[in-house]
């Protein structure tokens, strides 16, 4: 980037460059070896964190499906109440970063149980302190989330829990129960339905109020959303973690420059202008959820309308098929047997070498799931 003005297909670069998707297959020392494991790989969708980390160079036999899960991952509920993936060594630091920074931050984060909470005179944060440490006394062995929800409910009941009519029951609200997860040492069993929930041994498990404000630099989630998504907006970022912004903009860094993008103002950390990427024509297959997707301008990575509604699909999202950071169309699987079939719907012209890298990633595709690549159809 390097100056004040910035073009699109430069900020696109260097996202993609943030995320290491134009590091070389296999290139990384270990599953550990990934940057964005500070700010964690969302764990949603058929291939979920493991082809997300595989696509930035993890290696992909360590990741592959049917393997046994490395030891040195784990899986916890945080940003936004979704599963994510992040380095076992972090969880603490992850825990504390994670966490609401004021009890409006708290509330919002909670959705609709702040109202509940509020009626039986009880602050969230000292609700989420208080299922935290219930959650942790409950799981002393390996515990499916139903058994866990139902003790939960049993033993704290009014205000902490709702009556759920899909369920055609009474239990504890859902994101409460998914962010004090985190804060009582508790991760996900990868790859169990229903989740299975277990303890982090040697966890230090904290005090749950205004564990935002003594995050460490590597897991802030401000800064890494600036690292990793920047040149960024206070809104964009107060999106993503599902914060007001007002909190966001009380813990903005000092150190980030001001840049004009489409003629809009946003934010890089100082320095990071000078990063730049050296990448071209790199082909990369993203899951539906991979974090590169997951911004919040999403005008900028898809301009097209139409293209961003089925990009985005409430149900049965594609994934994106990314050149250098900008989107050349999305793919679909489709597994019969032990053969996968991948179709690619292109938004333009494939240039010199793209169709052949999409081939070539369909086939590591392929391999990560255990099966051979039997077509890639564009249409």
């Amino acid at each position: 980037m390097g100056s004040d003005a910035i073009a699109r297909r430069d900020v696109l670069r260097f996202r993609f460059h943030r995320h290491q998707l134009d590091r070389e297959p296999d290139s990384a020392k270990s599953v550990t070896d990934v940057g964005l494991l500070d700010h964690g790989a969302q764990d949603t969708g058929p291939d979920g964190w493991a082809w997300a980390l595989a696509v930035c160079g993890a290696p992909t036999k360590a990741l592959r499906r049917g393997a046994d899960p490395p030891e040195a991952l784990a899986i916890a509920w945080t940003l936004r109440g979704a599963p994510h993936a992040y380095r076992r060594r972090d969880l603490s630091a992850v825990a504390t970063a994670t966490a609401p920074w004021s009890e409006a931050d708290a509330a919002k984060r909670v959705f609709d149980a702040a109202t509940s909470f509020r009626r039986g005179k009880i602050e969230v944060l000292d609700a989420l302190g208080v299922i935290a440490s219930t959650m942790r006394a409950i799981v002393t062995r390996p515990t499916v989330k139903g058994d866990m929800s139902r003790q939960l409910s049993d033993e704290l009941g009014a205000p902490y829990v709702r009556y759920c009519k899909p369920c055609d029951a009474t239990h504890i609200y859902e994101q409460p129960f998914r962010l004090a997860a985190p804060q009582a040492g508790l991760v996900l069993q990868p790859g169990t339905s229903p989740p299975v929930l277990d303890r982090v041994k040697g966890f230090r498990a904290p005090n749950c109020r205004h564990l935002g404000d003594e995050a460490e630099p590597t897991f802030d989630v401000v800064r890494n959303h600036l690292r990793f998504f920047g040149p960024t907006t206070v809104a964009d970022v107060a999106g993503y973690i599902d914060s007001p912004k007002g909190d966001v903009k009380e813990h903005w860094p000092d150190d980030v420059e001001e840049v004009v993008v489409d003629n809009a103002k946003r934010f890089v950390l100082a320095g990071d202008g000078d990063d730049r990427p050296t990448s071209d024509g790199v082909v990369r297959l993203l899951g539906p959820f991979d974090p590169f997707l997951q911004l919040r301008d999403r005008e900028l990575l898809a301009p097209d309308a139409a293209q961003r509604k089925d990009l985005w699909r409430t149900l049965g999202r594609p994934g994106a098929v990314v050149v250098d950071g900008e989107v050349l169309g999305t793919w679909r699987p489709k597994t019969s047997g032990d053969r996968l079939t991948v179709t690619i719907d292109l938004w333009r012209r494939p240039r010199s070498g793209e169709r052949s890298q999409v081939d070539e990633h369909a086939a590591r595709l392929a391999a990560f799931r255990g099966v051979a690549l039997k077509a890639v159809i564009v249409t």
